[in-house]
């Protein structure tokens, strides 16, 4: 199948923070997509080509569709719960939600609803924890699949410290990792995230089991949290009482790798930030639960400063929403309270290429460049009357894509293509 998207189109080969040659934009561009793979990108008078289907997007933004490098699947019916700090969230809220997902039946179910959320907020690809049960991860993976959408997820190994209905065993967690990983990754579009929640529900039992599954399929992610909590990390210590520090328990068990996604990372110490810069484990920003939950600010750049590849994620359902554009309007406020700077057009290139360089997939997602899955997000930015009352003063893309930032959320979103399918309205 092949088919020209047209409308105005922007997307970024560097970084906006490093230099100012940072982004393409074609004002009335397009982009040609065969079999779900972009073959090319420019002016539309360029590609059109007669008896070629076209959808016209004009006005409106196209860009890569958003990744979300930290999210919760069983977490969808618990976002939204009052007040509590992250260790009472997780037992009040989040355990006994989970539970639920050992019946296949609500898993499929939460499933196909999860991934229909996630596209109406124009996310096309995330990093998904499912729950203990394989049972969910099972679900999410054969939903993604059915959708073609690029997803890396694993169920949660967690064998202590939390309800029965939750925990596995060390060799449970292995095996049943293992059965998963074996199945999924590397299935269409699928890929597996050996998946310790943290140190505080992973004896170190099941850690070296971790540990294990990254040395024999080093090809995998691997997906953790991290210094979310100044409490999480006092009874990370007293759990792990010979450790350095918190990343020196991922550190034991040989999980430090560029392949290491650390969700949260707010209260590092400096040889946390060292080790992490040398092995290139990644940090993940996750700002509406931080201030959600009051677990504090990140330091988005000092952490580049010291070398460290960052994303920046929603974290549902400690985060409050699914919208990549309410994350970068979170994240701007927290940078604010550091005495930092988001530009707009670094926030975009954050939520797009950026995120895909911190999964190491820029090469597959993240960009319009000739040869990516043609995963797109095209965008609406007078989508709402005060949108398009603060529109009609907007004068620069730069403008145009802040007041995106600060006040977008799904209705922003015009459409979402996954693999050039649309999966919004009447088109899906």
């Amino acid at each position: 199948m092949r088919q020209l998207i047209r409308g105005r189109v922007l997307d970024f080969h560097a970084d906006p923070a490093d230099t100012e040659d940072n982004h393409r934009y074609l004002e009335d561009g397009a982009i040609l997509i065969e079999d779900g793979v972009i073959r090319a990108t420019g002016d539309y008078a360029d590609l059109r080509e007669d008896g070629l289907t076209e959808i016209d997007h004009r006005p409106y933004l196209i860009l890569p569709g958003f990744i979300d490098p930290h999210i919760h699947f069983p977490q969808v019916q618990v976002i939204a719960s009052w007040g509590a700090q992250l260790l009472d969230w997780l037992n009040t809220y989040t355990f006994p939600e989970e539970a639920r997902f050992a019946d296949p039946a609500h898993a499929q179910a939460m499933a196909g609803r999860f991934l229909d959320l996630l596209t109406a907020h124009g996310t096309t690809s995330a990093v998904a924890f499912c729950s203990v049960h394989p049972e969910s991860a099972e679900a999410l993976f054969a939903a993604s699949d059915a959708r073609n959408m690029a997803m890396i997820a694993g169920k949660v190994m967690m064998d202590r410290n939390a309800i029965a209905a939750v925990q596995d065993t060390a060799q449970q967690g292995y095996d049943d990792s293992k059965r998963l990983l074996e199945k999924w990754h590397g299935r269409g579009r699928q890929r597996y995230a050996i998946t310790p929640r943290f140190a505080i529900t992973s004896s170190p039992e099941q850690m070296h089991a971790a540990g294990t599954l990254a040395a024999e399929h080093p090809d995998c992610h691997v997906q953790t949290h991290m210094s979310e909590n100044l409490d999480e990390i006092a009874l990370t210590k007293q759990l792990y009482p010979t450790a350095r520090d918190y990343l020196d328990v991922y550190e034991k068990y040989g999980l430090l790798s560029e392949n290491l996604l650390l969700g949260h990372c707010v209260h590092l110490q400096p040889r946390e930030i060292k080790r992490m810069a040398e092995t290139g484990s990644r940090a993940v920003f996750c700002p509406t639960s931080n201030l959600f939950l009051g677990s504090g600010l990140f330091d988005a750049e000092g952490l580049r400063a010291a070398g460290i590849t960052s994303g920046i994620a929603t974290d549902v359902g400690g985060g409050t929403s699914y919208s990549m554009l309410q994350t970068l309007n979170e994240g701007y406020k927290v940078m604010q309270l550091r005495g930092q700077k988001l530009t707009s057009l670094a926030a975009f290139h954050w939520a797009t290429r950026g995120n895909a360089i911190a999964l190491g997939m820029d090469d597959q997602i993240g960009t319009l460049a000739k040869g990516s899955d043609a995963d797109l997000v095209v965008l609406n930015a007078s989508a709402t009357p005060a949108m398009a009352l603060r529109m009609e003063r907007a004068q620069t893309l730069a403008e145009e894509l802040f007041i995106l930032q600060i006040m977008g959320d799904d209705r922003a979103v015009a459409q979402t293509y996954v693999a050039g399918r649309p999966m919004k309205g009447d088109g899906a």
